[in-house]
Formats: structure tokens, C-alpha cells, sequence
């Protein structure tokens, strides 16, 4: 039986980013991923924001181009909302190339990762188990601490293109993406092209309603060479309340920090991966378990209520009719800067 201060399930950013930390600080970290190869089985779409890559050392050779302008469409697809920043907001990874370049840095540390293989890990004894193995999270079922209840489950397709207007289109359509949206993010290099939604309410299977945007929507761009596929469920509920024990923590979506309105969860997986090597590396050299108390969920949720709130007024939209209507206002001056606050604003993840 090998024995290690910290097991880390899941190689995703949040967990291979607190694992690198943690061997920084001279623990002896083992990270387990049940992929074989960190290339396959990319669930998330890759969007960074502006406060994402302006505070994180991000491998520039993985970003695209910098998107600024934002379309927002009602049901009918008529008369968008046009945002446009003077800052770059939005550049989109190449996960593959990002996932590789920390799996590096987290070797390089110290840590040891093995891949292809699932928890629980029969050979292993852990002093402390960090959960960064998704929306629905073996580890935080198995130490006993909260699950993510509220999800939406989004599929995307991705092509190379060739344009010259960066744009981040986004769909509210509640027959299409009912709870959420449709969007397409064109930055001159690769379309994203997706949708979520909530999961009861679907009119059809996802790959359906997918092919169903990507044929009605006017503003597609012609696609070049082939497509890759991704998919899974979002959290949505914001930050769950009890993500710590004296066993173990949740980070990245397993803790459900992902921002309850526009379901983006790599800026918070990146802070909370910080609070959480902190408080863990704390925790492991003094066992104070009053430690724990400063990765305190609630606190970190409370961060949240205005987006908490408008979250569930979205999953309330049901009717075209209502989107419509409500992008009446979203045309007033008031309207637009409350959207340009929401895609351009500072706010963010709370730093540690």
C-alpha cells in the first residue's frame, strides 16, 4: 500500500493546477485521471475572460485571437443587441495544448499523475483527497460532502475558419436552449458552435437541436476541415456549501464553481485552485482542523445571490414570447450596459 500526503482526482485545470502547487510547497501529490490521454474527452469549451489570461501566466501560444464584440439574438434571430469593449474580453483555448503544457508543469513540480486510471485507487492511502473529477464528483459522494443538483448539459462543435470580425454570438432562444442559451464564438481561427440547456426540458436530443442552430442561424461562417465534438453536464447552482472535510476538499466543478448565469467555470477553477492548495497545505503541516473554516462554501456562494437570482429567472423563460420581450428592454441604454456589465464587467471569481 503506497502511502501519499495528497491524492488529486481529476487532471482537468483545477486539479492539475492545485496539484502543481501543492508539490511546490514540497508534499509528495498524486493526481489520477481515468482518461488515457488528456486530449480526449474535453468537456469544456475553452473560453477564457479578460481577468482569466490577464492574471494567469496562460500559454499565449494556445490562445486565439482576442475577441471583443458581443451580438446577443432574440428567438427570431432579428435586430441584435451589439456589445463592443475597447479591451480584449474573450480569447478561446486550444484545451488540448493548455492541458499538455500543465501537465508539464505539474511533472516538473514534483507531482506524480497517472493517467488511466480511476478513483478510488485500491493501491493508495491518502492523508487528504482533493475532488477535481467534475459536475457529478465520485470523491465529494464518497467523503460525504455536497453534489451538484442543479446542472445543464451542453454539446458543442468546433471547425477551423477563416474571418476577419472576431464575435461572440449568443442565442436566447428557450425552444432551443431552454434555461441557457445557443452560442458561437468566431475568432477569426475556430468556430465553437453550441448549445445547453436544461436537461428535463429539451425538445429534442442535443445533437438534433444542434444541427437544427447550426442550419437556421444566418450568421455561421462556412467551416473548413473536419469537426471535433464535445459535450457534458454544466453546474449550475453555484458554489455547493460544504466542499471540505478533515478528508479531503472539492475544487472546479466538482464544488460547483462555475458562475451561475453564464455557466463559465475556468476563471473559478483557477482562483479556487489557489484558496485550495492554501488551506490544504496549511491543514497538512499544522492538522489544525480550524484551518478548513477559511474554504468555507457559503462564504463563497454568498458572493453569487445577484447571479443566483437572475439564474433562476432564465430557467423560468419558456415562451419565445418572453425573450422577445424582455430584449425590449435589453435595446434601452439601461439594458445595455447591464449586458455590458455582465460580459465586460471586472467582476469575477473572488480572489483567495
Amino acid at each position: 500500500m503506497e502511502t501519499v500526503d495528497v491524492l488529486v482526482v481529476g487532471a482537468g485545470l483545477a486539479g492539475l493546477q492545485t496539484a502543481r502547487l501543492l508539490a511546490s510547497q514540497g508534499f509528495d501529490v498524486l493526481v489520477c485521471e481515468r482518461r488515457s490521454s488528456l486530449d480526449i474527452g474535453i468537456r469544456t469549451t475553452g473560453i477564457f475572460v479578460r481577468r482569466t489570461f490577464e492574471d494567469f501566466a496562460l500559454p499565449d501560444r494556445y490562445l486565439g485571437p482576442a475577441v471583443r464584440r458581443v451580438l446577443l439574438y432574440p428567438p427570431s434571430l432579428r435586430a441584435p443587441v451589439e456589445l463592443v469593449s475597447s479591451r480584449d474580453e474573450f480569447r478561446v483555448g486550444d484545451m488540448a495544448g493548455i492541458y499538455s503544457q500543465a501537465l508539464s508543469e505539474t511533472r516538473l513540480a514534483g507531482a506524480r499523475v497517472r493517467l488511466g486510471v480511476s478513483y478510488p485507487l485500491k493501491d493508495v492511502k491518502a492523508r487528504f483527497t482533493i475532488g477535481a473529477d467534475g459536475a457529478r464528483s465520485t470523491v465529494a459522494r464518497r467523503l460525504g460532502l455536497d453534489v451538484n443538483r442543479h446542472l445543464i448539459i451542453g454539446a458543442e462543435k468546433v471547425f477551423p475558419v477563416s474571418t476577419s470580425a472576431p464575435t461572440f454570438h449568443c442565442v436566447l432562444d428557450p425552444r432551443l436552449a431552454p434555461g441557457y442559451l445557443a452560442w458561437l464564438v468566431d475568432d477569426g481561427q475556430q468556430a465553437h458552435v453550441g448549445l445547453a440547456g436544461l436537461p428535463d426540458r429539451l425538445a429534442a436530443p442535443l445533437p438534433r437541436l444542434l444541427r437544427s442552430f447550426l442550419g437556421g442561424f444566418p450568421n455561421m461562417p462556412t467551416p473548413t476541415g473536419p469537426i471535433h465534438r464535445r459535450g457534458g453536464p454544466i453546474p449550475v447552482g453555484g458554489v455547493l456549501r460544504r466542499i471540505v472535510c478533515p478528508d479531503g476538499l472539492l475544487v472546479g466543478d466538482a464544488a460547483g464553481a462555475v458562475s451561475p448565469l453564464t455557466a463559465g467555470g475556468l476563471d473559478p477553477c483557477m482562483r479556487m485552485s489557489e484558496l485550495a492548495a492554501a488551506v490544504t497545505g496549511d491543514y497538512l503541516r499544522t492538522g489544525n482542523t480550524s484551518v478548513l473554516r477559511h474554504y468555507d462554501g457559503t462564504t463563497l456562494r454568498a458572493r453569487f445571490r445577484v447571479r443566483l437570482v437572475l439564474r433562476n429567472a432564465l430557467s423560468h423563460v419558456r415562451a419565445p414570447a418572453v425573450a422577445e420581450a424582455a430584449f425590449k428592454l435589453l435595446r434601452t441604454p439601461l439594458g445595455r450596459a447591464a449586458a455590458a456589465r455582465v460580459f465586460f464587467g471586472d467582476g469575477s471569481f473572488p480572489d483567495a
